[in-house]
């Protein structure tokens, strides 16, 4: 068990979801004031609990082979180290503001790609909605129980390695939910990554963008959501996303629609945290109008 003293306050639910695939996912139970994680580190798996025990203080304890990489990580993940260096909230009053109902929100850092990035490549081109549905049933089908956690107790389970997806046939991801497609692009990305020698294995934070974008059926969007958790990097864009363009344009202007190339120009001023003001507008601000009924979900066949 460690304890951990912290500069900045921070809001564990709101700094922490993007490690949340889904209401359900199996991986991970995030409250306000505690959060416990079965995940993969560099030295094994292991079960992280982390609490908050007064402002500013939390307490951590870890089961398993990468405890004490866990527990040496914490201060990163929880965003501890984040830095607000650069930041100019004062730039645009929207944006002041979203920063002031959100102080504790941090941009927080795993030192790790492999509990990410088959959970983003399986958000590729579909809605929020089927793609935690699809981690939720690989998890549960290819994952394995979390250490410390006895089977039958809990439904905290490990995610499944890259080695043991990247054997997968394209039937089996069928199963999930989960087209061809989509399954031939988390394939090649594990095999590639299968290897421990790999940059990304080795240190998440070298040069993480330029490396996920090596990666095949891995581009920009995909880079910057696994670059922005993986490696704490607050100015990771996701362009490309069907809602974010929009959403941000819509905060920042009033107007209901955007493009990329609007996004980009909207954050500008924020170079170096742009990132950080996506996740801080979307947390704070309403969506943009809807102009069309929901998109309809055609469901794949799982049986």
């Amino acid at each position: 068990m460690r304890t951990f003293d912290v500069a900045l306050p921070i809001d564990l639910r709101r700094s922490l979801a993007p490690l949340v695939a889904s209401q359900r996912d199996p991986t991970i139970r995030l409250r306000p004031d505690r959060f416990v994680r079965a995940s993969r580190t560099p030295d094994g798996p292991v079960t992280l609990e982390v609490r908050t025990v007064a402002e500013r203080r939390f307490e951590a304890t870890a089961t398993g082979p990468g405890g004490d990489w866990a527990l040496a990580n914490v201060p990163s993940l929880l965003g501890a180290d984040d830095d607000l260096t650069g930041f100019a909230a004062g730039t645009d009053p929207t944006v002041a503001r979203a920063h002031r109902l959100r102080p504790g929100l941090r941009m927080i850092r795993t030192g790790s790609v492999d509990d990410l990035l088959v959970a983003t490549i399986l958000a590729q081109r579909v809605t929020a909605r089927e793609a935690g549905a699809a981690w939720t049933r690989m998890v549960t089908a290819w994952g394995e129980p979390a250490p410390g956690v006895s089977p039958g107790t809990s439904r905290l389970r490990l995610p499944p390695s890259f080695d043991a997806i990247a054997s997968r046939p394209s039937w089996q991801f069928h199963r999930l939910g989960v087209e061809r497609s989509r399954a031939q692009r988390i394939v090649a990305a594990c095999r590639t990554l299968s290897d421990d020698t790999h940059p990304l294995r080795a240190d998440a934070g070298q040069d993480t963008y330029a490396c996920l974008q090596r990666l095949p059926g891995v581009g920009p969007w995909t880079a910057a959501l696994v670059a922005r958790t993986a490696a704490g990097d607050a100015d990771a864009v996701e362009v490309g996303d069907f809602h974010v363009k929009h959403h941000i344009t819509y905060a920042l202007t009033g107007a209901a629609r955007g493009s990329d190339e609007r996004l980009l120009e909207l954050l500008a001023p924020f170079a170096g945290h742009r990132g950080r003001v996506v996740r801080l507008l979307t947390s704070v601000m309403r969506r943009a109008p809807a102009f069309a009924a929901r998109r309809r979900i055609v469901p794949i066949d799982t049986r």
